[in-house]
Order: C-alpha cells, then sequence, then structure tokens
C-alpha cells in the first residue's frame, strides 16, 4: 500500500500573515454588521417605533437559535452516535484498508470536525430560518376570520396563518433528519458500520438500528407532509380558469392523500419494528409499497378521473368547485359588495343627443370639473414655471387631489418643489454642499385640474398656490421639504447633516432678483443627533464618510437625517406592510404630509385566484412617476392602513383603515401600539384619502373575470372582459394598460359629484366597450365600487376606437402634422370617460404642443371631445361640446349651469366620424403658406426662449404660436375662437 504523501507545513511567519488577515476579516465583517444594526436602532430610537426594532430583533433572533440549536445539535448527535457505536473490529479487507488512512486522519481531529460541522450547519439554518419571522408572529398571534372554507370546515385562519408555519416546521424537519441520515451514513461507512464492498454482514447492529430510526423519522414526516397536502388542495390549479380545490382533487386525490398517510404511517412503523425484528425485507417491502402507492393512486388514478370523467363535460362538473372559486375570490379582494348598473340600455351608438342634453341639465358637476390637465404630462410645465433653481425638482408624474376653497371643492394637480440630488451640479455636488447645504425642497404647488391661464400665455395651469415664498388659496404653514421621493441618487437614499448654531441651509432665493439666497437651520423633531464622537465615528463608518470626522459642519447640534422616502418610512415602520407605489402630497392643518395606502397581503386565502402584485399592478406609468410593487404572489388583500409621513419632521403616523382586517388585527397583536385607531384621522385627513391606484389596479383586474357569477358562465368565458390598452402610447413599441384615473363626477343616480378613481373596461380581445368601473373615495362612501355594465350587443367605442377616431378626424389630422414638427411635438393628455347621467359616456381629452428643446414644456392647445359618434375639437370645452350637442350647451354645461332647452342642432357628423368644423370657407393657400411660416418661427423661438429660461420671451413666443395656429385655421377654412385674456373660472384652452 502506498505510503500517504506529506502536506507540506506553513511557515511560522506564513501561519501569522494568514491568522492577522483571517482576523481583519472576521473583525471587518462584526464592524459592519453592529454598526448597520445600531444606525437602524438609532432609526428607529428617532422615529419613536423601537418596539419594531425589538421585536424583530428578537423573533429573528429567537428563530436563528431554535433552528440553528436544532439543526447543529442533532446532526452532531447523529454524527457522534455513529461514531460511538462504530465496530470495534473491521475485516481486512480491501475497502477497509483504504478507509483506514481516512480514519487516522480525522481521529485526532474528530472534536474539532464536529463543532465545526455543527457551527457551520446552525448559522445556514439559522439564517434560513430567521428571514421567516413573520410567519412565526402571525401563528403566534393568530386572529380568527370567522369564516370557514368550503370544503374543510376549517376557519380561513387556518390556512392564512397556521399552514405556512406548519410548512415550515415540517421543512426543517426533513432537513434535519436527511442530514442526520447523511452524515450517519458517512460516518458508518468511514468507521466500518457500513460495508459496502466487503464480503459478508454489511450492516453492524448498531449502524442498522440507528438508520432504521432515521429512515423510520424521515418517513413518519412524510406521513405528515400527505396529510397537510389535503389541506394544499384549496390552492390546486388543476382546474384551469380558477384556484381551488377541482372535481378531481376533491374525487381523487383527497382520498388518495388520505390512503398516502396510512401508507406512510405504516411503512414508518416498519422501519421502527426493523430495530427488533433485524430483518430488512419488512421496511423494504413497505418502502415499496409507498412508492407504488403515490405513483398508482396519487397520480394515476386522478390523472385517469381527470381526463376521461371531468374532461368530457368539465363545465358540468366543475360548476360547484367554480362557484366555490368565484365566491372566495371576491372575498379575498374585497369585491363581494359591488353595485351593478345596467347602464345605457336602451342607447344605441347612436345615441339621443336630447336624452344626453337632458343629463347634462340635471349633472351640473361632471362637466365644470372634467380635467384637461394631465399630471402625467405635466412635470416639464410644473418644472419651467415653478422650480426657481436647478436644486428644486418634480416627480415625473404628478398628483391629483382635492381642496374646498372659497366652498367650492374642484380636484388639484398638486406637487411638491423637493430637493433634486441628482441634478446638483459641478460644486454643488461636493460633500458640504450635497449634505449639508442643500438639504431639503420648499413649497407647495397646486393648480385646478379645470382650469387654465389664458391670454398671452394660453394653455399653462392656473397655479393657485405656488412660488417662493410659498402662497396662494391653500394655506401652507411649513413649506420646507425635508422628506420627499426624489431625496435618492440613482435608487440610494440621500442623508442630510442639519442643525447648527448658525443657518448654512439653503432655503430659498432672496427677493424678486433671485441673485441671493435665505438659509435656515432645521429646528424639527425628525433626526438622530450625532453630537457625540461615537455617533459621529458610527456614521463616518456606516457611510464611509471621513468628514463626519472632519469637518466643521458637524458639530455638537447637528443630526443625520435618512431613509427619507416616504414609502421606505413606512415600509420600515411596519415591515408588514406592502406600501402603494404613489404617494402623494397633501396640506393638513398648514403642514405638508405624504399620504400614502398601507396593503396587509397573504398567498395562504383558499379557493382565491393567485396573482402577482408587480404584474398586476403594472400600467403605462408604472416606473415613470410610480413605483412598481414587489414581485411576489397573493390571493389576499386589504387597504388596511392609512399612512401619513410628516414631510419636515418625517413623522410616520399610522391608522387602521380597514379595523376589520383579521391580518392586520394579528399584526397589531405583535405590535401592540404601532397602528392607531381610524378614530384618531382627522377630518382633514380624511378629506384627502383616495380609493388607491395599485389596489384598484387588481380589482379591476380581477373584475374582468369574476363579474360572471354563474360557474358555467364563468367556465365558458363567453362574457369576459379586458384592461384597454393605454390610447395615448399609440404609435410606441409599448401595450401597457391604461392607467386608472381619478375624476371629481357625479355618478348615475346621485345627487352630486364626488372624488372617484375610474376605468374603462373593453370586450375581451376587442376594443369595444363594456364596463366602466369607479371607486369612491369620499368619506362617507369611501370604498363603494360601482360597475356600470354596456349592453353586450351594441359596439360602444372602447378608448382606443376613440383615441383612432381622433386621430383620424379631418380636422384633428392636419394640426397633428402642424404640431409634429422639427422642433415640436403633439402631447395627447389622459382620455377621461365621463357617465352623463344616463345617457352614455362622453371621452374628454386635452391635446397638448411641447417644443422638442431640452427645456421645453407642454402647453394646453385643443381639447377634443367624443360622444356617441359626433367628435368635437376646438381651442375650449365649451366650444367642442357646442359642435357635439349644439350652439349654447357646452358653455352652459361648463359652468355648471343649466343648458338651453333646445340648442341649435350641430353639423351632422360624416358617417367616419370626422365632425367638420361650425362654420367653413374656401382655403387660402397663400396665407396658409405664411401662417406654417410664422407657425415654425414661432415654435423654434419658443424653444430657444425655454434654453435661455427667459419668460418674457417665452410668452412671446406663446402667443406668437398662438396666432399662428389660428391663422392656418382661418386660411385651411375653419372657424377658431379665441381664447379668453383671463384666467377662466371653467375649462378653457
Amino acid at each position: 500500500m502506498r505510503p500517504p504523501v506529506p502536506v507540506p507545513a506553513l511557515s511560522r511567519r506564513a501561519k501569522l500573515a494568514i491568522g492577522v488577515v483571517a482576523v481583519l476579516l472576521v473583525l471587518s465583517t462584526v464592524i459592519g454588521t453592529l454598526t448597520n444594526v445600531y444606525v437602524d436602532y438609532l432609526w428607529f430610537d428617532e422615529t419613536g417605533f423601537t418596539e419594531v426594532f425589538w421585536t424583530e430583533v428578537q423573533t429573528r433572533a429567537l428563530l436563528f437559535a431554535l433552528a440553528g440549536v436544532a439543526t447543529g445539535g442533532l446532526v452532531v448527535l447523529a454524527v457522534h452516535l455513529a461514531y460511538r457505536f462504530r465496530p470495534a473490529f473491521r475485516p481486512m479487507s480491501l475497502e477497509q484498508q483504504n478507509l483506514e488512512r481516512y480514519r487516522q486522519s480525522l481521529e485526532p481531529r474528530r472534536k474539532v470536525v464536529l463543532t465545526a460541522l455543527g457551527v457551520v450547519l446552525g448559522l445556514l439554518a439559522g439564517a434560513a430560518a430567521q428571514g421567516s419571522w413573520q410567519t412565526w408572529l402571525a401563528w403566534r398571534n393568530a386572529t380568527p376570520f370567522n369564516a370557514t372554507d368550503p370544503q374543510f370546515g376549517r376557519d380561513i385562519s387556518f390556512f392564512v396563518f397556521d399552514l405556512p408555519f406548519y410548512r415550515l416546521a415540517l421543512g426543517f424537519g426533513f432537513t434535519i433528519v436527511l442530514l442526520a441520515l447523511i452524515g450517519s451514513v458517512l460516518t458508518h461507512y468511514v468507521f466500518g458500520g457500513l460495508r459496502l464492498q466487503t464480503p459478508g454482514q454489511k450492516l453492524t447492529g448498531a449502524a442498522r438500528v440507528q438508520l432504521s430510526v432515521l429512515l423510520g423519522l424521515f418517513v413518519a414526516l412524510k406521513a405528515v407532509a400527505y396529510w397537510l397536502d389535503r389541506y394544499s388542495l384549496v390552492y390546486s390549479d388543476r382546474g384551469g380558469l380558477y384556484t381551488g380545490a377541482s372535481y378531481t382533487d376533491v374525487n381523487a386525490l383527497l382520498p388518495a392523500k388520505n390512503i398516502l398517510v396510512v401508507v406512510a404511517a405504516i411503512c414508518a412503523i416498519a422501519f421502527f419494528v426493523n430495530i427488533a425484528v433485524r430483518n430488512t425485507v419488512l421496511p423494504a417491502a413497505a418502502l415499496g409499497l409507498l412508492l407504488v402507492a403515490s405513483l398508482l393512486i396519487g397520480f394515476a388514478y386522478p390523472a385517469i378521473v381527470q381526463q376521461f370523467v371531468v374532461r368530457p363535460s368539465a363545465d358540468q362538473r366543475e360548476a360547484e368547485f367554480t362557484g366555490r372559486a368565484i365566491t372566495s375570490t371576491l372575498d379575498a379582494y374585497q369585491l363581494n359588495d359591488i353595485e351593478y348598473v345596467n347602464y345605457a340600455q336602451d342607447q344605441t351608438e347612436g345615441a339621443d343627443r336630447d336624452a344626453a342634453i337632458a343629463a347634462l341639465r340635471d349633472d351640473t358637476e361632471t362637466i365644470p370639473n372634467a380635467r384637461l390637465l394631465d399630471p402625467n404630462v405635466l412635470s416639464a410645465t410644473f418644472t419651467a414655471r415653478q422650480q426657481i433653481r436647478n436644486v428644486y425638482g418634480f416627480p415625473e408624474k404628478l398628483d391629483i387631489d382635492r381642496y374646498t376653497v372659497d366652498g367650492v371643492t374642484q380636484d388639484y394637480v398638486v406637487a411638491v418643489r423637493e430637493l433634486n440630488s441628482s441634478e446638483l451640479s459641478g460644486n454643488q455636488s461636493s460633500w458640504i454642499n450635497r449634505h449639508t447645504v442643500y438639504t431639503h425642497g420648499n413649497g407647495f404647488v397646486a393648480a385646478p385640474a379645470n382650469e387654465v391661464v389664458a391670454g398671452s400665455e394660453g394653455g399653462e395651469p392656473n397655479f393657485t398656490t405656488g412660488d417662493l415664498p410659498n402662497r396662494g388659496d391653500i394655506q401652507v404653514d411649513r413649506s420646507q421639504i425635508y422628506y420627499g421621493e426624489l431625496l435618492n441618487n440613482d435608487g440610494v437614499d440621500v442623508y442630510s447633516v442639519v442643525g447648527g448654531p448658525s443657518p448654512r441651509e439653503f432655503d430659498q432665493p432672496e427677493g424678486g432678483s433671485g441673485e441671493g439666497q435665505i438659509n435656515s437651520t432645521y429646528d424639527g423633531a425628525g433626526g438622530v443627533s450625532v453630537g457625540s464622537f461615537f455617533r459621529r465615528l458610527t456614521y463616518a463608518i456606516y457611510y464611509r464618510e471621513r468628514n463626519f470626522l472632519l469637518s466643521s459642519a458637524v458639530n455638537d447640534q447637528s443630526k443625520v437625517l435618512y431613509v427619507r422616502n416616504p414609502r421606505d418610512r413606512v415600509e420600515k415602520a411596519a415591515p408588514f406592510l406592502t406600501v402603494d407605489g404613489d404617494p402623494y402630497p397633501a396640506v393638513v392643518d398648514g403642514r405638508i404630509v405624504w399620504i400614502l395606502d398601507g396593503y396587509t397581503t397573504s398567498d395562504a386565502y383558499p379557493y382565491s385566484e393567485q396573482m402577482s402584485l408587480r404584474d398586476s399592478a403594472a400600467d403605462a406609468l408604472t416606473g415613470t412617476g410610480t413605483t412598481a410593487l414587489p414581485d411576489q404572489q397573493f390571493n389576499y388583500i386589504r387597504n388596511s392602513v392609512k399612512a401619513t409621513v410628516d414631510a419636515y419632521d418625517g413623522t410616520v403616523s399610522l391608522y387602521a383603515w380597514d379595523d376589520t382586517d383579521p391580518v392586520l388585527a394579528t399584526y397589531m397583536k405583535a405590535f401592540p401600539g404601532l397602528v392607531k385607531p381610524r378614530s384618531d384621522v382627522t377630518a382633514e385627513l380624511e378629506s384627502h384619502v383616495r380609493y388607491p391606484e395599485d389596489l384598484f389596479k387588481l380589482q379591476r383586474d380581477i373584475l374582468t373575470r369574476y363579474h360572471v357569477s354563474d360557474p358555467i358562465a364563468f367556465y365558458n368565458q363567453n362574457d369576459r372582459w379586458q384592461v384597454s390598452a393605454d390610447p395615448t402610447q399609440q404609435g410606441t413599441t409599448t401595450d401597457e394598460d391604461q392607467p386608472p384615473y381619478y375624476i371629481l363626477s357625479q355618478r348615475p343616480g346621485d345627487e352630486e359629484a364626488s372624488f372617484q378613481l375610474t376605468s374603462a373596461l373593453n370586450a375581451f380581445e376587442r376594443d369595444n366597450l363594456s364596463a366602466f368601473v369607479s371607486a369612491s373615495s369620499d368619506p362617507e362612501t369611501y370604498g363603494d365600487i360601482q360597475v356600470l355594465r354596456l349592453p353586450g350587443n351594441t359596439p360602444y367605442r372602447g378608448p382606443n376606437q376613440v383615441q383612432n377616431a381622433f386621430v383620424t378626424n379631418n380636422q384633428v389630422r392636419p394640426d397633428l402634422t402642424l404640431f409634429s414638427s422639427e422642433n415640436s411635438r403633439a402631447v395627447f393628455g389622459n382620455l377621461l370617460t365621463l357617465p352623463i347621467g344616463d345617457a352614455g359616456l362622453l371621452y374628454v381629452e386635452p391635446l397638448y404642443v411641447q417644443g422638442t428643446g431640452e427645456n421645453s414644456f407642454p402647453l394646453l392647445q385643443k381639447v377634443l371631445v367624443n360622444y356617441a359618434d359626433r367628435i368635437g375639437y376646438a381651442d375650449t370645452l365649451a366650444e367642442a361640446l357646442d359642435q357635439v350637442f349644439g350652439q349654447g350647451v357646452g358653455e352652459v354645461a361648463a359652468d355648471g349651469g343649466t343648458p338651453p332647452a333646445t340648442p341649435t342642432t350641430p353639423t351632422p357628423a360624416p358617417t367616419d366620424g370626422a365632425t367638420p368644423a361650425p362654420s367653413a370657407g374656401p382655403v387660402d393657400e397663400a396665407a396658409r403658406d405664411a401662417a406654417v411660416t410664422r407657425l415654425n418661427d414661432a415654435i423654434t423661438a419658443l424653444g430657444e426662449a425655454t434654453r435661455a429660461g427667459d419668460f418674457a420671451r417665452i410668452g412671446q413666443a406663446q402667443a406668437d404660436l398662438q396666432a399662428a395656429v389660428q391663422a392656418y385655421q382661418a386660411a385651411n377654412g375653419q372657424a377658431s375662437a379665441a381664447p379668453s385674456s383671463t384666467p377662466a373660472p371653467s375649462p378653457t384652452g
């Protein structure tokens, strides 16, 4: 036999170097980890949520210890027992001689190897287990749903809270037994208890006993797994169109699982009996029986039933179980109390104009509040008119909220002038400036959503609140923005060091010239004090920034502000919540606060359809102003929490909005005092609460299928709907869903307008309209969902068909060619769908023109209206309505008055839907060419003025552009009314 090759020995210096490197690596890891934990603790301490921190840390530590000790300890025990009962004498076979060298190597290091094995396995198991701390807390604090599943009669809480924990525990049980079995087999093999190639007895008595026990435990756990599998049938997807136990699952697979439980239990007993019987035939036969049974009755038999019993008459066989899925899915997505209205059943595509005019007479709030300012388009306009300095900015997508001013409630496009850290340039981006000077934004900006400023600079929002210092009809007492959506750099939270004996933070420009600046010092409650050397050292390590120790800007009065994005703050304070992707600012009691919606979710609600949060809540705006939800599966959701984050001091307040939610109640037991009762929501805060967009998108997706209550009709899918593709994305390669829109309008049957979130739904794989969904945001009717069902046998136009009719209209098409030139482009705003009483749906869409220069911004130029087969296209909404309904209707309706009883009949629309101008004359080609030249010159001048930031030249260029458009229309034989020269109380162009 070949002698073993000696291992080269390391020199003393090499050993020392390796030891030093190892110590440094360990110290670096430990210091980094402890620093991260301590910085986290300081944040929780500053915000008043230390209970959340300690509950999470203690739970993670408990699970880490339990899993680590159980896994490492039991596996090491099994290996130790295998070594302890090794045979004293081994046959001198070639196999044993080859193994002798390994035994000689392991013997002197046995304790070290066992210790290392236990530590490594314990660390790995603990790390895996501590990530399931929410599963543990949910199980420990489970709250009954007081509703049972239709198959097993168990309370829903068993499936939502208990079953996931049992599955987790069972998984660790399998892992421990399997690792112990592997370790025991290897130990017995190395030390002679298991002899694979040695003649004679293959197993010693001790090895047989230990392996029989471990195999018996493994099969016993398999029996438990089969038992739990019975309950997991409520998540089966065998039915295809729905989630839940199908006919085959209940009538074939469920009995099979019961039988397999018994077979597995017998097999486990056989292994335990083998301890005394010492006969491998019995456990081998039992194991074979288990395998055969699992194949025949667990796989083959259900497949036969599915193929030959269910499939030939699936709609009938599955009817009972489809009904279960419909009921459970609607419950899980809170859609079981919807008002369905058979809308415009007596109307056709050529709807009754007189009925629409009568509806306009009764509905005095929908048209006056028709939104012409698109918050998804106007970010550049807000930036151009309200940015003030380059350090400020606005998000890509603005927000819609409603305010009551002088007794009148209307919706506004709102935004806050945030610090845009990504736009700091030159010396502005030095550490001192980035983190101690440019620390915050300033100001709240609002413009009525149905108004524009007419006159020389027509088409701009009417900023009724804005500027610096902040002034306007919405009173703001504290305008500084220290917490917001733009306080990041490439997705990384930007911290600020604030406070000190003298003002050093840039607050706003000084005076009208904008040459000077006013500095301030933060005196809010937010931020972590870094007055001590230890704190400064901590943050120097955490941010890897020596200026915490060296800079005079960091002093005894300084604080560090971090985790400044409102979504991040709420998710950190309440880690069991999923936060809506679109926080929005509101002025409440004179302070600017961010309002957010928190969801509690579960993926374990029985019979409810599984969906992806990220995919189901995505639309054309996701990623361009709204944050995508996490990519996780779920089948239960509640808007259980409303949260606010103070924009100045970062205070996070959580309110139990849906206090009937068992998931929220469970976590409120785990984190007592974290969530305030709904009664603490003030009336002013409640007046700004909106129905959340992401939840609405999930619900409308479910409604496209589950509005059908009859199981057979559901299975046949003969009345399915779908969300329309965003019509404003026509001509692009994208095909995202149309986003829902907030509107202030009067629902059919209501006496006054309410703030709603709305969406149009098409027929499946068609562009015809099938339904209109709205969810109320008013405090009295919050969450009430209404679905207007349109007649299925009439071709009502959907959003894309309306958009196509607009862009092909013989009035609109020439203007689009003009607007889309080398120096400008046409931008379509949100295509709003507005129910007009019981008479049908009115579409309204603003049309903007934007230059192609770097600092250009869109201006409202035209308004498009569609009702049935009539199209209106004019400078103002009133004029466009006149084209559709007759002279005089538009102006009165847009002012909220009573339309005339006998309006002038509009010019009949051609069959292709192209509405001619109200008056037409001969085309003057020479004048038209001259107007085109003026138009190009105006667009060029507008681009140059915008890049130069010269507001006077911008205004003149806009006036020239408006005049050129009117001259072109006149030369082309089209009548065009000039806009008013004063701000209009009703929508104007």
